[in-house]
This record gives C-alpha cells, sequence and structure tokens, in this order.
C-alpha cells in the first residue's frame, strides 16, 4: 500500500473563504475595544499591491518585502447574513506564496503598485474540537477562521478594514466563517458602523478602484 503523498502548497495553493469590510476615515477606539473581548496578536508591515495592468479576478501583493503572494478569486458561494448586524459577499480564493531572495527584492520594480501599511489585530476562532472558541493567534492545521481589525494608511489616506478568512478543508470553511461571525457579532458594533454590502470588498477590488501611484507615494 502506498503511503499517501504530502499536500504541496506551492503547487496546490491554499484555499480560503473570506468576506471583507473596508471603511473610511480613523479606527476608533470603541471599535478597538470592541475587538478586545477577544485574544488577539498585534502585527504592523507594509504590503505593496500590484494595481498596474491590472486582471479581475486575480490579486497580486509583495508582502512585509519577502514574500510574493498571488491569490485567485474562485467566485462567491453566496452572502453571509446576520440580520441587524452584518452582511457581506462571501469570496473563495486559492491562495500561493513564494519567498523572494534579496536579488529579487533589489530588481523589484515599484512602477504599478500601490504601498499599504497596515497595524492588524488577528484573532482565530475554531469549532474543531466542539463549539466555537477564540484561541491563540497561531495557524495551526485544523480548520479555522481568523479575524482582522486593521488599520489601513495608503498615500496619505487613513481607513479601517475587518475581515473574516476561513481556512481548512473545503466543506468546514462557510460553517467555520459562519459560527466566527455570529461570535464576534453577538455585540454591536459601537458607533453605527454598519457593515455592509456596500463597503464589502477585498483589497485588490478597493485598490483597483482609484489609480496607481509609485510605491511610497
Amino acid at each position: 500500500m502506498t503511503a499517501a503523498q504530502p499536500r504541496n502548497p506551492v503547487t496546490e495553493g491554499v484555499h480560503s473563504l473570506e468576506v471583507r469590510w473596508i471603511f473610511p476615515g480613523q479606527l476608533r477606539t470603541a471599535v478597538v475595544g470592541w475587538f478586545g473581548r477577544f485574544p488577539a496578536e498585534a502585527q504592523s508591515r507594509d504590503d505593496a499591491y500590484l494595481l498596474y495592468p491590472h486582471s479581475r479576478g486575480i490579486s497580486v501583493k509583495l508582502r512585509a518585502g519577502g514574500t510574493l503572494d498571488v491569490k485567485l478569486y474562485r467566485g462567491s458561494p453566496g452572502t453571509l447574513d446576520l440580520e441587524g448586524q452584518a452582511r457581506g459577499r462571501l469570496e473563495s480564493w486559492q491562495k500561493w506564496a513564494f519567498p523572494l531572495d534579496h536579488r529579487s527584492q533589489d530588481s523589484f520594480n515599484p512602477g504599478g503598485w500601490r504601498l499599504v501599511n497596515k497595524k492588524r489585530l488577528i484573532s482565530r476562532f475554531s469549532q474543531a474540537s466542539g463549539p466555537i472558541l477564540a484561541r491563540d493567534p497561531e495557524p495551526g492545521k485544523e480548520p479555522g477562521c481568523a479575524v482582522e481589525l486593521t488599520e489601513i494608511r495608503t498615500r496619505g489616506e487613513t481607513w479601517w478594514s475587518l475581515a473574516f478568512e476561513a481556512t481548512g478543508p473545503a466543506g468546514l470553511l462557510r460553517g467555520e466563517l459562519e459560527a466566527a461571525a455570529a461570535l464576534v457579532f453577538a455585540e454591536t458594533l459601537p458607533g453605527g458602523v454598519e457593515p455592509g454590502a456596500d463597503s464589502c470588498r477585498s483589497y485588490a477590488e478597493w485598490l483597483s478602484q482609484s489609480p496607481p501611484s509609485p510605491l511610497g507615494g
């Protein structure tokens, strides 16, 4: 009997189910406190997104100067709808990550890219072993859903984002995301913020709505 071959994330990619809302303006302290009900890891990094040439359904990102991330949009399985709390389009993605060596970074051409500074709080949720629970924000092999609250700065403008990203076996992704969303939105977002269809978009879609600028501009 032949042993099963290990999965190759470079050739097969990682499948995810995501929903993201992006809002203009400063991230309010009250919203940070609302998110602080759960254990979270703080991160800060600069990502560069390819804007031109733009291909619908593909997102290309240089993450923190050390990894080239490529995402392929695989369609929408429907809508996340928590009545009176949140509504947004679910998006299926397949993702690959390629480490860059110093020579690749030295020859990097900034034309057509947009630099985005992100300060994030990330919490992870999993119902793999029972009821949905918040746990330490370290990715594991079991299915789960990462929830991100992010302050965004680009071209002198400030925005913020709330996102859910489920990873794991395809058949479990929607259940993981919906369970995490139900727990997070069990308490209403403060300040009258309404995550709705109008503010629901991926980074690639959001950035493609404005013209490209030089990296760092």
